[in-house]
């Protein structure tokens, strides 16, 4: 029998895990980007196709490998950038993703860090052979800098694995 408690998630965390929307890699994005969280090991990769002309997120998706509250923050996030100037979309916060999926538990915030600190970095990256625009920063948020890349990650988690042996 299992020690564990279950964590109080609402009913759209559950809805979106089971059915997330926007799931899945896009073969021909504009802009990419994978991240993952030091707070669990979780990653997601994100997608977006953007409108050139008019800069607006026509099709966001994203690939998640995590928990319920990773799949269902991920899922909500695309479903918020979509049709979003790339500068309302920078906007997004993890809080207005909890809020959207009925609160996140306290534990699980990093998980709406993670989708906030992917889509920022996916943002950032569409720019990196464009001319920047004035709102975007010169220096990585803070959430960049939760939302590790993969390579970083990696190494943290190797050397806490090392240490506990």
């Amino acid at each position: 029998m299992s020690t564990r408690i279950p964590l109080p998630y609402s009913p759209k965390v559950l809805e979106l895990f089971k059915n997330p929307k926007n799931l899945g890699r896009m073969e021909d994005a504009d802009a990419y980007a994978l991240a993952g969280s030091l707070a669990c090991g979780d990653m997601i990769a994100i997608y977006l196709k953007i409108d050139e002309s008019t800069q607006v997120i026509e099709k966001a998706t994203f690939e998640s490998y995590g928990c319920a509250a990773n799949i269902a923050s991920s899922s909500i996030m695309t479903e918020m950038a979509k049709g979003k100037p790339l500068k309302e979309a920078w906007e997004i916060t993890w809080k207005q993703i909890s809020d959207e999926l009925g609160v996140l538990p306290v534990i699980k915030h990093h998980c709406g860090i993670l989708a906030v600190g992917a889509l920022k970095k996916a943002i950032r990256e569409y720019f990196s052979n464009k001319q920047k625009p004035d709102w975007l920063p010169e220096k990585i948020t803070s959430d960049e800098k939760h939302a590790l890349e993969e390579e970083k990650l990696m190494e943290i988690l190797s050397k806490k694995l090392k240490r506990k042996k």
